[in-house]
C-alpha cells in the first residue's frame, strides 16, 4: 500500500518575524546602553602634545566638557558660543540644574577643559576663573599624549 501526501507539496519556510523582532530589540537595547561621547571630543579642537597627558585612572562621573577653539570660541553642549559671557550663562544654568535635581554639590563636578593647541593660555585661565565663580572646584585639562621614543642612542 502506498501512502500519499494530503497537503500541498513544496518548500516549507520558517517564519522570520520573531527573528527580526529579536534583532530589532537588541539594536534598540544597545542604542540606549552605549555611551556616545560626542561631547567629549570635537574635531575643531586640536589638543597640544604633553608628556604629562595621561588618561584618568577612573572615569569622571558626569563631567562637564568645555572646548576652547583656536579663535577663542567655546563649544559647550555641542553649541558654539562666541563669548565668555555666553559660556557663563550656560554654566549658570547647569549649576542650577545640579543644585535642584541632583544630590551632588557643584564643587564635586569635574570640569574638563579641552583647549586647542593654538588657544591663548590667558583664555584658559579666564574659563577656569569663570567656573570657580560658579563654585566649580575640580578641573581636568586635556592634551595628546606625546609619543615616547623607543630608540636608544
Amino acid at each position: 500500500m502506498r501512502i500519499r501526501a494530503r497537503g500541498p507539496q513544496g518548500i516549507v519556510e520558517g517564519d522570520m518575524t520573531p527573528m527580526i523582532d529579536c534583532a530589532f530589540q537588541l539594536i534598540s537595547f544597545f542604542m540606549f546602553v552605549i555611551n556616545f561621547s560626542e561631547v567629549e571630543t570635537d574635531q575643531r579642537v586640536n589638543l597640544p602634545m604633553s608628556e604629562l597627558a595621561r588618561p584618568p585612572e577612573a572615569p569622571y562621573e558626569q563631567p562637564l566638557t568645555i572646548h576652547l577653539t583656536d579663535d577663542d570660541h567655546f563649544i559647550y553642549g555641542g553649541r558654539e558660543l562666541p563669548t565668555l559671557a555666553e559660556l557663563r550663562s550656560e554654566l549658570l544654568q547647569e549649576t542650577q540644574i545640579i543644585k535642584r535635581h541632583t544630590s551632588k554639590k557643584v564643587a564635586e563636578v569635574t570640569v574638563i577643559i579641552r583647549a586647542d593647541e593654538d588657544a591663548k593660555t590667558g583664555m584658559v585661565q579666564r574659563v577656569i576663573q569663570a567656573c570657580q565663580r560658579l563654585e566649580f572646584e575640580k578641573f581636568a585639562l586635556r592634551g595628546k599624549q606625546s609619543e615616547v621614543s623607543t630608540e636608544r642612542p
